[in-house]
């Protein structure tokens, strides 16, 4: 089956006074219709950058190489009428801060019409009667009094809901969600994901959720891609990774997730260090300063991204399974 987005060998970067940052660095994966990708790492790891480049919403002074396939479609050379059909109707997103996404002076239930009228051709009465609709499916009390209300007077659970309304309207064939529980508790966190994995499933759509937090994309996705100074370190389905984990970075986020299990004021495993410097990376594994199994191979030359029987991919020269079984 061919995939629905297919980006290659894609890089980002930005000039600066100290030479150029290089956001994402010769990143390529795809993703087939329906299915869905967890995109992992630190802040600063790329993971933003990638999807902004996906969906074409870079700053005019980024250089891009590379190419981001959509159903065939090179985005990165679509004429801008035919991007702004494209975008909305076919490819939505979810920002991370719904209450500066969503416009303040407009009632919720306007923002929904708008995007009604504009890519499906509803009349204005058609489209609010639809918005109050997709209101109540994302879960929200009082759909007709909520549509007429502005951002402000909502909570933000109830503007993340919004905004997901928003992105599902003209049923989309791909969501990308950059993380879209960010400064939510952890209650509404849950119901925005679980929202997200019933909607996606529902509308057979596919996925693509970025997050810091592995916690995140366990159980709701099919694959995970973990990123780390601009490039994929490693990727896998889902069930795979969290079974058996090939790089250290990887192992590293998942020891500083709060378990359940732990006793209490257990002390989380942070990960040393700071991530590179983007206008200086260092030579070898991006990654080598901070890991607790360096060795020289790994400060001098980059590994690359291998690949194994079954699809589980990573970037190590001495991946986690294989140490097990020498120090075993």
């Amino acid at each position: 089956m061919s995939a629905l987005i297919e980006v290659e060998n894609l890089s980002v970067a930005f000039a600066t006074e100290r030479g150029p940052l290089h956001a994402v660095d010769g990143v390529s994966l795809s993703l087939q219709a329906s299915r869905s990708l967890g995109i992992v790492g630190e802040s600063g790891s790329g993971k933003t950058m990638l999807s902004r480049a996906m969906l074409r919403l870079l700053p005019n002074n980024a250089s891009v190489h590379g190419s981001v396939r959509f159903d065939g479609r090179d985005i990165l050379t679509l004429p801008r009428e035919a991007l702004r059909r494209l975008r909305g109707r076919e490819l939505a997103v979810i920002f991370q801060d719904p209450m500066t996404s969503l416009n303040p002076v407009l009632t919720v239930g306007g923002q929904i019409a708008e995007a009604l009228t504009e890519h499906m051709g509803l009349r204005a009465h058609a489209a609010q009667l639809r918005a109050v609709e997709l209101l109540a499916e994302v879960g929200i009390p009082e759909p007709a009094r909520r549509a007429r209300q502005y951002p402000h007077q909502l909570s933000g659970g109830m503007r993340q809901r919004v905004a997901i309304a928003i992105a599902l309207s003209c049923e989309p064939r791909l969501l990308i969600a950059d993380e879209p529980t960010t400064a939510l508790d952890v209650t509404v966190q849950a119901q925005i994901l679980d929202l997200l994995a019933r909607e996606r499933q529902r509308r057979r759509m596919a996925l693509i959720l970025i997050t810091h937090d592995l916690g995140v994309v366990a159980g709701r996705t099919d694959e995970v891609a973990v990123m780390y100074a601009g490039r994929i370190v490693e990727r896998a389905p889902t069930r795979d990774l969290f079974k058996r984990m090939r790089s250290p970075y990887a192992e590293a986020l998942m020891q500083a997730i709060p378990m359940l299990h732990a006793p209490p004021h257990t002390r989380l495993q942070a990960i040393g260090g700071t991530p590179p410097d983007p206008t200086r990376p260092p030579p070898g594994c991006a990654f080598s300063p901070r890991c607790r199994y360096a060795r020289e191979r790994c400060r001098r030359e980059a590994p690359p991204l291998a690949a194994e029987p079954g699809g589980h991919q990573y970037a190590c020269w001495f991946p986690l399974a294989e140490r097990a079984a020498i120090e075993a």
